[in-house]
């Protein structure tokens, strides 16, 4: 309206959202208005902020530059620099390096090496983002001579799930040290979501302060003693089974809990475990078995609930096998039994246990979407996010259960709502002789789903019932 001749292009649509939520606008950077409108945002955003010269953009991140020609790609990034300096003369640019490996086809070695000079040596910053599983400093040269920080992703989504790659972590930041003509200045951790899976993170930031690679093993032994602050020989055979199982994906591992528990059901669920499932259990009544002597300690209790929740995350998986096999098969009395046990008992006993704790509680998590709203009608629509975040991610199940969360009453009123959904119309489909059809179930579990995200039931924000007795509790039942 105002700059009607502005060089301004439409980008496409981003993961699966239609140009209503995605397809952005970028101004042309050889446009004059782009150094205008570039210079005035950072002096507004110093005069707000104050500086320490480092200014984060990502021009590409998950999208499509309008063309793969060196030169054009080279006067983007001069641009952005340009516009940085002429705020700040001594900006350095902060850029992630998520997008040479997520559009691997589009950023070739002479792509990348024309982004990344198009700025002077050493005024940029790479973030080489997911180096743990998918290192890029190794195909580039060490980025081309511009400096680089080792990165451990670790966690997409915030999902819960024990998950690590120990090894990667422990062995990477020193390989990359050694590389030849290495630029890495640091080591950082880079999840999009936190408050799961402790030790990684623990792990990741000692090894900014080592010379060589840890001793895992007496590493994560020490760990659970500073953890609870007391010594205990169980505890200490717990950590080192979970090391070498849940925490040592090996190879490229990419942490999307994809357990049935927290997918939409169907008949092709994926099982597969990267890990020996039975050291999970195993861990799981050592753990137990230390409760006396650990059981007041706050870290202790938060561990038990989350590796409890991993062996009845596994549990979920064992009850889905056999009602897939027993509805493949006709056998009715079998599908009602697994399904019954699921949906009536293992579903609900997990939802207690996580409402024992008040780190596993999805009224915590409302609450405190609720509480950075200014008024009321802000503090609905805050919820209304977050509920949909941990969800369908959309308004149609954009990005489904990306961010899946176990967390009680989410466990009760989502996901098993959900199953049992899908037990009930197996159940329909065996007696009526009807086949089952996924895209009708999608139809049909959508209003669930959808239901979740706008029913404004209210949750508690306080846990309730005693963490280890209902972990006991779920031990005598279940445990294999």
């Amino acid at each position: 309206r105002v700059f009607p001749n502005v060089n301004a292009t439409r980008l496409g649509g981003w993961s699966h959202f239609d140009c209503t939520y995605s397809c952005i606008y970028l101004l042309d950077p050889e446009d004059p208005m782009f150094q205008v409108i570039g210079t005035l945002f950072l002096k507004e955003l110093i005069k707000e902020f104050g500086t320490d010269h480092v200014y984060s953009a990502d021009t590409f991140n998950e999208m499509t530059p309008l063309s793969s020609d060196p030169a054009y790609l080279s006067r983007v990034s001069s641009a952005v620099f340009r516009s940085m300096t002429a705020a700040d003369p001594e900006a350095l640019w902060l850029m992630q390096g998520w997008l040479f490996q997520h559009q691997p086809d589009f950023w070739q070695p002479v792509q990348v090496r024309a982004l990344l000079h198009g700025v002077p040596l050493g005024r940029m910053i790479v973030l080489d983002l997911f180096a743990e599983s998918k290192p890029v400093y190794q195909w580039t040269e060490s980025f081309y001579g511009q400096p680089f920080i080792w990165c451990m992703l670790h966690n997409f989504g915030g999902n819960h799930g024990l998950f690590g790659t120990v090894e990667a972590i422990n062995h990477g930041p020193f390989a990359a040290r050694r590389f030849p003509n290495s630029t890495m200045v640091g080591t950082g951790l880079v999840p999009e979501g936190i408050e799961q899976n402790d030790m990684v993170y623990e792990l990741m930031n000692e090894l900014g302060w080592r010379q060589e690679p840890l001793d895992l093993p007496s590493w994560v032994t020490r760990y659970a003693e500073r953890r609870y602050g007391a010594s205990n020989a169980a505890a200490g055979s717990a950590w080192r089974l979970l090391l070498r199982s849940v925490y040592n994906c090996t190879g490229v591992c990419v942490n999307h809990n994809r357990s049935p528990l927290v997918r939409r059901p169907s008949l092709h669920m994926d099982t597969e475990l990267w890990y020996n499932a039975s050291d999970v259990y195993e861990a799981w009544r050592l753990l137990l078995s230390a409760s006396a002597e650990l059981g007041s300690s706050p870290t202790f209790r938060y561990d038990l609930v989350d590796v409890t929740r991993q062996a009845a995350q596994q549990l979920v998986s064992d009850y889905y096998l056999n009602i897939r096999q027993a509805f493949q098969s006709h056998a009715l009395p079998e599908l009602l039994m697994a399904g019954g046990v699921l949906v009536y008992d293992l579903l609900p006993e997990l939802d207690s246990l996580l409402s024992s704790h008040s780190l596993f509680l999805l009224g915590r998590w409302l609450e405190s979407a609720r509480s950075a709203a200014t008024s009321d009608r802000e503090a609905t629509q805050y919820e209304l996010n977050a509920r949909n975040q941990v969800t369908l991610w959309g308004p149609n199940g954009n990005i489904l259960d990306y961010a899946n969360k176990q967390l009680g009453g989410l466990v009760l009123d989502y996901y098993g709502v959900r199953w049992s959904l899908f037990v009930s119309v197996l159940v329909e489909s065996l007696n009526s002789g009807r086949p089952f059809h996924q895209d009708q179930f999608n139809q049909a579990v959508f209003q669930v789903e959808r239901g979740f995200v706008y029913n404004k039931k209210r949750y508690p924000a306080v846990p309730a019932g005693d963490t280890l007795e209902i972990s006991r509790k779920l031990f005598l039942k279940y445990y294999p």
